[in-house]
């Protein structure tokens, strides 16, 4: 996809990377480096260009509709002075996840690569800014964000078999979590058109749970034209957009009349960031865009689809919200859907909103394994990480790939391997994760997660902005206005400041693991 002027001025030392030398040239002038070439991984690629848009939009649909909006509407609520202002946070999430979704498309177009932001970072900023992103995923970003999501589905089914904890998940449920994770690493370990198949199954199933609860909502508003009393009922006597007080999950009174305006900007902020992490993930078709058969036009085409679609679930799905539960209810659970349905049709359907809420996160715990696998395959090939990660088809070591076994050639059909997973990177994961389940909380992991993912989307968009500046003559088959990485470069950099502010704790444990990454490249580096 590179511009030929731009790689024969990579060619000839013209282009070098801002920051730092890469080590693609040390694989050129050492063969005795570990791992093959990463200009010729990233032309030759791991898997095959067999998939489409509709696969692209499945993959971020299933990963973006997960928990989020079935537990992020509390913290949002509380944080904000009236619903009309929480239904404003929620479209400032979005259209925020929008830019940087048009920004890693206009990338994901110019340069190719496997391994999400990896071959953007390396390209522009250096190799160590790329292998410290495929580390903090690999050792953070990725356990994390599984960890939350088979936390929230155990909960989920333990609220549906009507057993709630009120001091954390005990042991007993992490192991149970531990076992789901065994059950989804299987499920993607036989072949990606299996995983892609399951995609589409967990999105009908994520769209139905959205439509109900939207459902639910306009029958409401419907009885209520013809005089029944049902719901939340504030929806029709309150102003949507007046201040209220808001009352906190521990019972405490948020006076926002009482508020300055630097205290209201600390609230707004964290209902930034509970909104954001609800559309944690808007960012993952960029991990199978090396397969993508045609990635000029279906990257930015996935994008766009199902941003806007996401958008507008989630917008759909609060106000529904605010009209079948009283207000000053929405604040305080973390389950605003089961209770909102619980609530109005009674415990039984209550249950089958937990049920439906588990079978949606089981979607996105799918789709997280499968570009995780992925973003691991990369860095074990450019050299990153031991080469058995990168094996694909099969668990343990296997021959190096030569042409004639390459993914793009001809090979016989009895001579195809049987799965074309990443069973290796997949096992890793899944012990990874399991360390954060035993010793993490859901709280401490969400905003540690937040500061490793954005801290790299920070920097992926703030290199757009410098290609912009240092290679104007990039070819870019997809090219976004200018505005979105700004913008998003400034909202994600406030994100990552005020986090590393209010969560000294994660803070240092994110730096302490960069540490120890960069003392692991810097010991492999010839």
């Amino acid at each position: 996809m590179a511009s030929t002027s731009s790689a024969a001025g990579a060619a000839s030392g013209e282009r070098q990377p801002l920051l730092a030398a890469s080590r693609e040239d040390a694989h050129i002038d050492d063969p005795n480096t570990v791992g093959p070439r990463p200009q010729a991984a990233a032309a030759q690629g791991t898997f095959t260009r067999s998939l489409g848009t509709a696969e692209a939009f499945a993959v971020v649909v299933s990963i973006v509709i997960g928990s989020g909006v079935f537990t992020s509407p509390g913290a949002i609520d509380t944080n904000v002075p009236s619903p009309g202002v929480a239904l404003l946070v929620w479209l400032v999430g979005g259209l925020l996840a929008w830019t940087g979704a048009n920004t890693m498309a206009e990338l994901g177009t110019a340069i190719p690569g496997e391994g999400g932001v990896q071959p953007y970072l390396t390209h522009i900023f250096g190799d160590v800014f790329g292998f410290l992103a495929a580390w903090t995923w690999v050792v953070a970003v990725i356990p994390a964000t599984l960890a939350i999501m088979v936390t929230v589905f155990v909960e989920s089914a333990y609220a549906a078999a009507g057993a709630t904890t009120t001091d954390g998940a005990p042991l007993s449920h992490k192991l149970i979590a531990i076992a789901v994770l065994v059950v989804i690493t299987a499920a993607n370990s036989v072949s990606t058109r299996v995983t892609t198949r399951l995609n589409g199954v967990f999105v009908a199933a994520k769209f139905t749970a959205i439509a109900l609860v939207v459902l639910a909502g306009v029958v409401v508003v419907a009885l209520h034209s013809t005089g029944r009393d049902v719901g939340g009922g504030d929806w029709a006597g309150k102003p949507w957009f007046a201040a209220r007080d808001s009352i906190n999950p521990d019972g405490s009174v948020t006076r926002w009349d009482e508020l300055g305006l630097w205290e209201t900007l600390g609230h707004l902020s964290a209902a930034l960031y509970a909104a954001l992490w609800a559309y944690s993930g808007w960012d993952k078709a960029i991990y199978i865009s090396a397969e993508l058969s045609n990635p000029a036009r279906q990257l930015p085409l996935a994008f766009n689809t199902a941003l806007a679609t996401v958008l507008l679930c989630f917008l759909t799905a609060n106000a529904s919200y605010y009209v079948l539960l009283p207000w000053d209810v929405v604040s305080t659970t973390d389950s605003v859907a089961v209770t909102a349905i619980n609530r109005l049709l009674g415990p039984g359907f209550g249950i089958v909103a937990a049920v439906l809420i588990c079978f949606v996160v089981a979607g996105s715990l799918i789709s997280s394994y499968f570009v995780a696998g992925r973003m691991i395959v990369a860095a074990a090939n450019r050299g990153w990480l031991p080469q058995l990660l990168g094996v694909v088809g099969s668990i343990g070591t296997a021959k190096p790939r030569t042409e004639a076994s390459a993914p793009n050639a001809a090979v016989p059909a009895e001579a195809a391997p049987a799965s074309d997973a990443p069973i290796n990177a997949l096992v890793l994961t899944t012990v990874a994760t399991s360390i954060y389940i035993l010793v993490g909380n859901f709280r401490a992991l969400l905003t540690f997660n937040g500061l490793g993912e954005y801290t790299f989307f920070f920097l992926v968009v703030l290199g757009a902005l410098v290609l912009r500046w240092r290679e104007p003559e990039l070819e870019r088959p997809y090219k976004t206005s200018i505005a979105n990485p700004v913008a998003f470069a400034l909202v994600s950099g406030f994100v990552v400041v005020r986090g590393a502010v209010f969560a000294p704790t994660q803070t240092l444990a994110l730096l302490g693991l960069w540490a120890l990454g960069l003392g692991y490249y810097w010991a492999r580096t010839p």
